[in-house]
């Protein structure tokens, strides 16, 4: 049930363009017991029909823009060949700790992008 749950959470974050992976991949390590290389592996499976179906709703409603999709796209791939590679050969637990400084450090961005928003309103 844990895992129906988090796909579905992760679905509706995937779909609002933020990223699935900041539910999914907590979820299968602490809920699931997962190890990380497990649940960033899962994750990526999980984001292509994800990503499919977001594509063609937001295709379908104009909101892409394909001049500045191109190139994130083709460095997108790169740096996707360079992380796996580098993500394969770390232990577990210090992706874990990396995963989780990443996220923390989001979060942070995005609390401190909120009070601006804030103090300019």
């Amino acid at each position: 049930m844990v895992a129906i749950i988090s796909g579905f959470l992760s679905g509706i974050i995937s779909g609002m363009g933020i990223g699935g992976g900041t539910i999914l991949i907590p979820a299968l390590t602490m809920f699931v017991g997962a190890n990380q290389h497990i649940a960033q592996g899962v994750n990526l499976l999980y984001f292509i029909p994800t990503a499919v179906v977001a594509l063609f709703v937001h295709k379908k409603n104009n909101a892409l823009e394909l001049k500045i999709a191109i190139p994130i796209i083709l460095f997108g791939i790169a740096g996707a060949g360079l992380g796996s590679f580098v993500a394969l050969r770390l232990n577990s637990g210090l992706l874990r700790r990396l995963f989780g400084i990443f996220l923390f450090f989001m979060g942070a961005y995005e609390i401190f992008k909120g009070f601006q928003k804030n103090k300019k309103a």
